[in-house]
């Protein structure tokens, strides 16, 4: 399942249905897989996936990983090798300001077979479980699409609150978090 030696040779974390595990890669094509669907990248964009999109974003993850100690996870059923979902908690430098740069930023997309089955919160909820005992509890941020009702409700049952508004350059309106 893993081709990351020591750094990924078992599940970072497991819960009762998932296993959650550090970048590897080997998980470039489900990451791909993960966000072909359009309904699924709705809310993550304007671009259509890319091999290249992909493998950025799993070298991030990784980065994130190696240089603060916590990124995102590649989310599995338990002893099942597809990735269902992507999420966690990476550490960004979204470059506009207004308490979103050097701060851990939450963040999750699950495949669209998972939804309405509470993956996204098991998930998150072991992630923040684990970060806050690893790392300490402290300010992380997310930010939300305008009109993402499922990801708003997940964001305010993990503690965030809204606290402001960004306009991103592709026109979006998202909806800035923070959890104190």
């Amino acid at each position: 399942m893993s081709d990351g030696g020591a750094f990924n040779s078992r599940p970072l974390l497991l819960t009762e249905r998932l296993e959650l595990w550090k970048p590897a890669a080997s998980d470039l094509p489900g990451l791909l897989d993960l966000t072909a669907d359009g309904e699924t990248r709705r809310f993550l964009g304007p671009s259509l996936p890319s091999e290249r999109d992909s493998g950025e974003r799993l070298l991030r993850n990784a980065g994130s990983w190696a240089l603060f100690g916590y990124g995102t996870v590649a989310v599995r059923w338990r002893g099942r090798d597809r990735i269902i979902g992507s999420c966690g908690l990476f550490h960004t430098w979204r470059g506009f300001g207004k308490g979103m740069d050097d701060v851990p930023e939450a963040g999750w997309i699950m495949h669209r077979d998972v939804w309405g089955r509470g993956v996204a919160s098991e998930a998150m909820e072991a992630i923040f479980t684990w970060f806050d005992a690893e790392h300490g509890r402290r300010r992380t941020v997310c930010m939300i699409e305008e009109d993402h009702a499922v990801s708003d409700k997940l964001a305010r049952k993990l503690g965030f609150a809204p606290y402001d508004t960004e306009e991103l350059d592709d026109g979006a309106v998202v909806a800035l978090y923070e959890r104190i």
